[in-house]
């Protein structure tokens, strides 16, 4: 397996509401852990950004909680699917990566479709559990319940073996 992954729109502009600031720290936690283990293992991280407002607007960036270098790929993207009239799929497919593992904002919307969008392109691809954010409060319920899942520990162990 030669994974990726996918950090999708974690921006200051989207992660306003109170309850959704109250659950950044932990999440934030998990992506970072992973996109540690990712680096470590010279697999891609992507960050996926939305382009609500434009490049360079307020509220674009990614918030500072989401710990990223230099050597993580960017993306910026106009449509909910992250593969949509982008150029993810060949930036994935030049890396010979043929699984990802999504994770980020919102799971209602981005992050489905974005997992949705992998999968229709043949790539396997599961969410990072603890690792998405969702405008409603049974979003991210509804998006564990009904998509494949992937533990930091499993994540850990499949990078161990490359």
């Amino acid at each position: 397996m030669k994974p990726a992954l996918l950090i999708i729109d974690m921006q200051q502009a989207f992660l306003n509401h109170p309850r959704i600031q109250s659950e950044i720290p932990e999440v934030c936690e998990y992506i970072n852990a992973v996109a540690d283990l990712f680096r470590e293992a010279g697999r891609p991280v992507v960050v996926v950004q939305d382009q609500d407002g434009g490049v360079g607007t307020l509220g674009y960036d990614v918030i500072p909680e989401v710990k990223l270098v230099e050597s993580d790929q960017r993306v910026s993207k106009v449509w909910n699917n992250s593969f949509w009239k982008t150029n993810l799929e060949e930036l994935l497919r030049e890396q010979d990566t043929d699984f990802v593992v999504v994770c980020g904002f919102a799971a209602e919307h981005c992050v489905t479709f974005t997992f949705n969008g992998a999968v229709e392109r043949g790539f396997g691809a599961a969410i990072l559990q603890k690792g998405i954010l969702g405008e409603h409060p049974d979003a991210v319920t509804a998006v564990y319940r009904d998509r494949s899942l992937i533990s930091y520990a499993v994540i850990r162990a499949l990078l161990k073996q490359d």
